[in-house]
């Protein structure tokens, strides 16, 4: 009775050994993928990130024209 019983959880715990085993063996590849992910950027990203950097360039650039504006509009005022 007993013998059935071990037959039946090395089987089962095999399949847990061969994936574990397979885990561990990929853990560093797939560690220094991910830092290598990490550390580079793609073509899209630098894409996306230019595309940022230059709307919040062009919203400084506008929020100070609105500026100087609003200066120049008080300054006529006050001159009157």
């Amino acid at each position: 009775m007993l013998r059935p019983l071990l037959l039946a959880g090395c089987i089962l715990l095999s399949g847990c050994v061969a994936r574990t085993a397979y885990h561990v063996a990929t853990l560093p590849v797939r560690a220094t993928s991910q830092v290598v992910d990490w550390t580079t950027t793609s073509r899209s990203e630098a894409d996306r990130n230019l595309g940022r950097k230059v709307r919040k360039q062009q919203e400084r650039e506008a929020k100070e024209a609105r500026r100087e504006r609003r200066q120049q509009q008080r300054g006529d005022t006050d001159s009157l």
